[in-house]
């Protein structure tokens, strides 16, 4: 199984769909995954899988943002729209 790192900036709709399936409410304390990556730097992320994928999604504010946008008002996703945060 491939397993892929994604910064907000560079996620997709679909995976934008696959967080929302998977944390429809938001995301808790026990879903962050911890890791260091090459730099020695902490990255929280959460988990969401494809059948041939595990994607780890950076967390930050302008995802936890986008995702409660793109939940409560079913906007259309535009990934260029994360200048305006």
């Amino acid at each position: 199984m491939k397993r892929v790192i994604v910064d907000y900036s560079k996620i997709t709709k679909d995976i934008l769909d696959l967080l929302i399936e998977k944390y429809p409410e938001g995301y808790e304390y026990e879903d962050i995954i911890k890791f260091q990556n090459s730099k020695s730097e902490t990255i929280n992320a959460v988990e969401v899988k494809t059948d041939d994928t595990i994607y780890l999604v950076k967390i930050s504010i302008k995802l936890e943002q986008t995702m409660e946008d793109y939940s409560d008002d079913e906007i259309t996703f535009d990934p260029s729209n994360f200048d305006d945060f």
